[in-house]
């Protein structure tokens, strides 16, 4: 185990079998098993019983044992920067905000929360917030990824329903994956996808997305998309079906209003505005119309926009009208980014909603949940969703803020107006497992919290089936449970009795209790037949899709109605295309979509620790098209300067025509500790969905321009590298450090400069080759004879083997170092390619040369790549479809 050893949980033995846990990265919660030696050492796999992933996991899943070190664990609270007491900070939060709201009422207070929060931690917060502290100022990160859904849901449903299930995906003969980056953003469903494909030769598969992504790959048809162009295409549909007469119409007049709104609407809409060549819309219309077993899975490219919620809704009218939901292989299927973001929507942790499904709008919810409660106030409107709340935290009408497990000043739209609300504001608390992150950085009180391996709790995933979370690792130092912290605070806010738990089975059993009350409004969110689990049942909790009550158990939803509306009645809602709210114009003549990479996740202050997820890409780009690259003057791999109205970024160059002219893509995980130039999040603007609120992350109109560079440079250091250059992006190596750095002016001492890049002692002998004329460095740093650190620098993007740079670190050092490239008796695995198993593209390469191999699955028998989570199963087949175009020029 990397860092500091880990002694072991008390509560957990070091059976063969080891602790069943779920995994905290994305919503399709992936059962995993981990398994201590006894000496520090952790071992994960999936978990074969787990019904998300039968045993599999993907790269980030699989590489958990590696992020669990201490080096960088928050081990104390502490006030203004400085060790306290747990008494001191807790003292210091409830008398901060209970004289805040004496002052200045409940609404100038405000919690934001994060889907990564186990769900028993999460209730207790609403609890807090909303029955006692008597505001709804409570939303969570999960605003940022699935709001729209939960809008469209409840608009159409009546409730926020999940209508389907994971097994959809095998029972379908078409699957539609619309703003879908499956392959990357979840692994381990695209593989059972892929699978399901193999299975069923009838099976069909749409991508629907602006890029050419991993998962374009297994479809059957492609459709580039433009931005904003999906309500426009699936209204397509919806007239299409009406036209060739296949609405089912037995369900639509039984269970279903708004029908012929929706498709006059339908019926008027401009094709144009998809972008799409009229014979692939034609395609496509004739596979949705004529392929009864359809599901569509969306995500965050149907999500994140200011016309989010519509998008949602004309996906929904297609299942609607067609009466395909809720029925096996059929139903629209949105898939959430964040492993308890489902768990948050069910116990009311966005500013809209109740618990249990319960409407904050009905006075009826409100009584109830507050009469279970026996709370002192309940708000009767909701609060500020995330972005109105730290644009109000800014004004300074916000006045005390606690942030509990995220970190908006990277993540949220205008990071740095979002950094000077949370610096502006009077008081602000951060309880997180670390210290270093932009977050917590401004924090006038950090509480240190308990995280994945430590806590013990429930999540939901997107299939609506709740897991365990249980804990095998003794919590570091002072830190405690997110639910224990919160309760302490309630307690010491003058609310005794209704925070005094024990343990969180007993949370859930209290939680699980109020289901009940929904239950019997009629609500789809039902467990009260588990209210009554003991402690050792808790422990003991198999995975289950709720509801779990005692009239239903499990399944889907509205193949024969029963929709949670007034009269039971599914709703149909006429939507219009809209352009996206970011206008292009000549200063702006770029649309930038963001999104995720394979391997990591958010804000990286987990997949960071590995340093195998760093090595597939290790810094954060800017896909552009060759057209619009070579127009700008934008070489490949140099960096670009991206400016929006709110914010500008430095990215390095990836020329490709996996985007097409006119826009350009970059990641959102890079933070101020790893890249501050790369925050992308500078750049989006706060425009928001009118109905969920929202942010619009894929449609932001910027300018790209070349970055003058007087020379780029890579670094390997054995110890942590602490730059100071105008671009930097630093990761782990796996025997320290590495580096990509670029700067506008050129070091006077090139030696003395990089001894400082290294924190080096002058005993560090020095080893240099420096020419002026070509404007290149290099040198090697070592210290008994072995390399601790290396910088390469010239006027162009530099071209060294960074695999075995960073693998040289620590051995005895010979000529090659300065070469950056090793001899001809050492093999160079290059770029990794597969994550799982540690697999570069010269590895890969040589293996297809050497062995003729002729298929991805050969690949995988050859040397395991692909074979886990499949991931790279698609630049394995680039690498083959390469390969196989030079043989045949040749």
């Amino acid at each position: 185990m990397d860092g500091a050893t880990r002694s072991m949980s008390n509560r957990q033995d070091t059976a063969p079998g080891g602790t069943c846990t779920t995994c905290p990265y994305c919503g399709v919660g992936c059962g995993v098993r981990a398994i201590l030696d006894g000496a520090g050492g952790l071992t994960i796999t999936g978990d074969l019983s787990h019904p998300a992933n039968a045993g599999k996991l993907c790269s980030k899943g699989s590489a958990l044992g590696e992020t669990t070190s201490l080096d960088d664990r928050l081990l104390a609270p502490r006030i203004h920067g400085q060790d306290a007491s747990w008494n001191d900070a807790l003292d210091l939060v409830a008398t901060r905000f209970r004289k805040t709201i004496d002052r200045h009422g409940p609404d100038s207070v405000a919690f934001y929360v994060s889907g990564q929060l186990l769900t028993e931690d999460y209730y207790v917060a609403n609890k807090l917030m909303k029955g006692f502290i008597g505001s709804a100022n409570i939303d969570t990160n999960s605003r940022l990824c699935m709001a729209s859904s939960v809008a469209g849901h409840r608009r159409a449903f009546g409730t926020d329903t999940v209508p389907g299930l994971y097994e959809d995906l095998e029972r379908a003969d078409l699957v539609v994956l619309t703003g879908s980056n499956l392959a990357w953003c979840h692994p381990v469903l695209y593989q059972r996808l892929a699978a399901a494909r193999k299975a069923n030769p009838k099976l069909r598969v749409v991508n629907i997305d602006p890029r050419h992504t991993a998962t374009s790959d297994i479809a059957d048809l492609h459709l580039a998309i433009a931005p904003g162009g999906d309500v426009a295409l699936f209204n397509g549909v919806l007239a299409y079906l009406s036209e060739q007469g296949l609405i089912d119409a037995a369900y639509t007049e039984k269970h279903v209003r708004g029908l012929s709104e929706a498709i006059e609407s339908a019926k008027k809409e401009d094709l144009s505005a998809t972008g799409l060549p009229a014979a692939q819309v034609a395609e496509f219309f004739a596979l949705w119309a004529g392929t009864e077993k359809v599901v569509t899975i969306y995500s965050q490219g149907v999500n994140q926009s200011t016309a989010g919620t519509d998008k949602v809704a004309a996906i929904l009218n297609c299942h609607l009208a067609t009466g395909r939901i809720g029925r096996p292989g059929m139903g629209p299927f949105s898939v959430t980014g964040q492993p308890n973001a489902m768990g948050g929507r069910e116990v009311g942790g966005l500013a809209n909603m109740l618990a249990c499904h319960l409407d904050i709008e009905n006075p009826e919810h409100r009584v109830a949940v507050k009469d279970f409660w026996d709370a002192p106030a309940m708000p009767d409107a909701p609060g500020l969703k995330a972005v109105d709340m730290f644009r109000v935290v800014g004004e300074g009408r916000i006045k005390a803020l606690w942030i509990m497990c995220t970190n908006p000043v990277v993540s949220m739209p205008e990071a740095d107006a979002v950094r000077a609300a949370i610096a502006g504001c009077d008081f602000v608390v951060v309880s997180d497992l670390t210290a270093a992150t932009d977050t917590a950085e401004l924090a006038d009180v950090l509480l240190p919290a308990t995280g994945w391996g430590e806590k013990d709790g429930t999540v939901t995933n997107s299939e609506r089936c709740i897991s365990r979370q249980r804990g095998f690792l003794t919590p570091p130092g002072a830190a405690r449970h997110d639910w224990e912290i919160i309760s302490d605070v309630g307690r010491r806010m003058g609310w005794g009795a209704a925070f005094d738990y024990a343990s969180p089975a007993e949370i859930y059993r209290e939680y699980a209790a109020l289901s009940g009350v929904a239950g019997n409004f009629g609500r789809d969110f039902d467990i009260s037949a588990t209210a009554g689990v003991t402690d050792a049942e808790y422990d003991a909790m198999a995975p289950f899709t709720w509801p779990r009550s005692a009239t239903r158990e499990g399944g889907r939803f509205f193949a024969d109605g029963g929709f949670y509306t007034s009269d039971g009645k599914a709703r149909m809602w006429p939507v219009q295309h809209r352009q996206p709210a970011s206008k292009l114009t000549a200063d702006r003549p770029f649309r930038l979509n963001t999104g995720r990479v394979r391997d990591h996740w958010h804000t990286m202050t987990r997949t960071a620790k590995s340093p195998r997820l760093s090595q597939h890409i290790a810094e954060p780009f800017l896909e552009i098209h060759p057209d619009d690259a070579r127009r700008i003057g934008l070489a490949p791999a140099s960096i670009a300067e991206v400016e929006s109205d709110f914010g500008n970024c430095l990215l390095r160059t990836l020329v490709t025509d996996r985007v097409q002219p006119g826009q350009v893509f970059a990641p959102m995980h890079w933070t101020g500790q790893t890249a501050p130039t790369g925050r992308i999040d500078t750049l989006v603007a706060p425009n928001t969905d009118p109905f969920s609120g929202q942010p619009e992350s894929k449609a932001t109109t910027v300018d790209v321009r070349p970055f003058a560079a007087a020379w780029y440079g890579f670094a390997v250091s054995a110890r942590e590298i602490t730059p100071r250059s105008t671009y930097w992006a630093r990761a782990r190596s796996r025997n320290g450090w590495r580096a990509e750095l670029a700067c506008s002016s050129t070091p006077e001492d090139w030696e003395t400069d990089a001894r400082a890049l290294f924190g080096l002692p002058t005993e560090a002998t020095a080893i240099t080759l420096i020419d002026p004329a070509r404007r290149t460095a290099r040198l090697a740093f070592l210290q008994d004879g072995q390399l601790v650190a290396a910088l390469f620098a010239a006027p162009e993007p530099v071209g060294v083997s960074r695999s075995f740079l960073a693998g040289a670190l620590g051995e005895p050092a010979t000529a090659e170092v300065l070469s950056g490239r090793p001899g001809a008796e050492r093999a160079d695995p290059g770029a990794t390619v597969c994550a799982c198993f540690d697999i570069g593209v010269n590895t890969i390469l040589a293996a297809i040369e050497g062995q003729t191999l002729a298929s991805v699955d050969q690949i995988g028998a050859a040397l395991n790549a692909g074979t886990n989570c499949g991931s790279c199963k698609p630049e394995l087949q680039a690498l083959l479809d390469a390969t196989s175009r030079k043989v045949a020029a040749e």
